[in-house]
């Protein structure tokens, strides 16, 4: 499968880029000229080039938000972006002043695994399953 180019000027910025986050990924990556495994090594292979060829492609559309940190080091895109573009957190502009995402407490430390993620959320659960 061909790779489209979609090369623009500039820094990605939201309003004039691809709404999906594989479309999104594709063009920040082809902006800074990187390879699928150049960004695998800006990761120090935390995010592999076969993971982020199937992000690009569409198969995964919600990776974890440790992954989404380190891509957007890498890349050079804001964090905020990617996690939006994941479905994590709604923009600034949608969301009520004072409304929280709803995740924040499974954000809040940098680095976390899937797993650490998933522990947290388990956890945060029996403590509302407590409060019942």
């Amino acid at each position: 499968m061909a790779e489209s180019d979609g090369r623009g000027s500039g820094a990605p910025n939201e309003s004039a880029q691809p709404n999906t986050l594989g479309a999104f990924l594709r063009k920040a990556r082809q902006d800074v000229s990187m390879s699928l495994r150049d960004v695998e090594e800006a990761t120090n292979k935390e995010v592999s080039n076969g993971y982020l060829s199937q992000l690009e492609s569409g198969k995964i559309t919600k990776p974890s938000p440790h992954v989404l940190y380190a891509l957007s080091n890498a890349l050079s895109v804001k964090y905020e972006a990617l996690m939006q573009r994941a479905g994590y957190i709604l923009p600034n502009a949608r969301r009520a002043i004072g409304v929280k995402h709803g995740r924040a407490a499974t954000f809040a430390i940098d680095n976390l695994t899937a797993e650490e993620e998933s522990q947290l959320l388990e956890y945060l659960s029996f403590i509302r399953a407590k409060k019942k």
